[in-house]
């Protein structure tokens, strides 16, 4: 068939690439000029099941409220004029409670652990140079309290298969000497040995390289304005270029989804989280981390892209606005610097902030609606370069008519 995918991040990208593996002609619609030019773009890099607790937790109600007059929480809540924040935050607070909690991150563990699994598959076939570190990543905490707390919430993850160990402080400085003058001040920490990092736009730039060497259409620069609809069918994608037309279409457009939804009667809980991230070069810097490690007392997560550390915090619920200030980003620069003094060049930090397309759930959205030629491929979240490679397979086995290689049922509201 010939396949339009809307969406040029790691999401659309991974799925163009799955659907030519099929066989399949596809043309992949992008707006801005380059593929994976937003979210995909200043993530953390983290291929993370290890990561997989959903935000939407019984902590999560009273952090919200008391960001409304504390500045350093996790999660911050902006109040605005847009009606549909109110709503999405309604129902994203229906999903905190404990039970859901834990069928949610289950849930999203399975998805995350099956989606490395076919990025290990596609990294096997093909030459893609990202800045890999399968070194694993550091979850470390302190107090012994917190840590004691991160174990027992991590037993959740390791009772589905996640791979965990519980290290000490003098444990987690043998594993990154870098962090050896801050050994006092962690108390220990879970290492997860099989999560890794990865410059997420670099691989998905070379992704949709290796899709157009090979045929397929990467039509970037290109703004969707409309839909043609021919009975319970799409029949065709409006652009400021052109009408494109296909047999099947995906949407794939993050934050975006929406809104384009709506244009086709699909009503899509989907709603922009803003994040802040850091993107420092090491130069001639002695002491770099040699892995990934998130600070789970400051909530600040710390990557290694060979030359450049990637530094991400906060999750702001403040709508479509992507603006930043350099006050947004001193906590996370102070705590990185504290913990690798000799790590990278600070002065020289590019700021960067964008926005997670998050569900009430944390879980994306497959399948058709009534429209029975598109496809979801949308919603992932703060993880979404963790979940796009098994969501692209997802998709494209969904769309052959195959069974995914892992049960959909509860794994994703409104799943085909």
């Amino acid at each position: 068939m010939r396949i339009i995918v809307l969406g040029g991040g790691v999401v659309g990208v991974t799925t163009a690439y799955q659907l030519q593996r099929d066989g399949h002609d596809v043309v992949l619609i992008e707006r801005n000029a380059e593929v994976a030019d937003e979210t995909s773009w200043g993530n953390a890099g983290m291929v993370a099941p290890g990561h997989s607790f959903v935000w939407s937790s019984p902590k999560a109600p009273m952090t919200l409220l008391k960001s409304l007059v504390l500045k350093d929480q996790a999660l911050r809540f902006r109040l605005s004029a847009d009606p549909r924040l109110y709503a999405w935050s309604w129902q994203f607070l229906m999903e905190c409670t404990a039970a859901k909690a834990r069928r949610n991150t289950l849930l999203k563990h399975r998805l995350a652990a099956y989606s490395q699994q076919v990025l290990h598959e596609v990294i096997g076939g093909e030459e893609l140079a990202y800045d890999r570190n399968d070194r694993g990543i550091l979850y470390f905490h302190r107090s012994q309290q917190a840590l004691e707390a991160g174990i027992a919430n991590m037993r959740l993850l390791e009772s589905d298969g996640q791979q965990i160990r519980v290290l000490n402080r003098e444990q987690v400085v043998g594993l990154d000497p870098a962090l050896g003058h801050v050994g006092d001040r962690i108390a220990g920490a879970i290492w997860c040995p099989t999560d890794e990092t990865g410059d997420p736009a670099k691989f998905t730039r070379a992704l949709a390289a290796l899709v157009a060497r090979r045929g397929g259409e990467i039509r970037t620069g290109t703004t969707i304005t409309g839909f043609e609809t021919a009975g319970d069918r799409l029949a065709g994608v409006a652009t400021d270029r052109g009408t494109v037309t296909g047999d099947a279409y995906v949407l794939a457009t993050g934050t975006a989804s929406a809104a384009l939804g709506r244009r086709l009667g699909l009503s899509l809980p989907i709603y922009p989280i803003k994040g802040y991230s850091l993107t420092i070069p090491i130069g001639n810097r002695p002491k770099p981390p040699a892995l990934a490690a998130v600070d789970e007392h400051n909530l600040v997560a710390i990557s290694r892209f060979g030359d450049r550390l990637r530094v991400t915090a906060t999750a702001e619920f403040a709508g479509y606005d992507k603006s930043h200030r350099p006050s947004d980003f001193a906590f996370m620069k102070r705590v990185t610097q504290e913990l690798y003094p000799e790590g990278a060049d600070y002065d020289r930090a590019e700021m960067w902030a964008g926005l997670r397309p998050m569900t009430p759930t944390n879980l994306p959205f497959f399948g058709r609606r009534h429209l029975r030629n598109l496809y979801l491929n949308t919603g992932h979240g703060h993880i979404g370069w963790t979940m796009s490679h098994g969501s692209a397979r997802i998709t494209a086995d969904l769309i052959a008519g195959r069974t995914p290689a892992i049960p959909l049922d509860g794994l994703v509201a409104g799943s085909a």
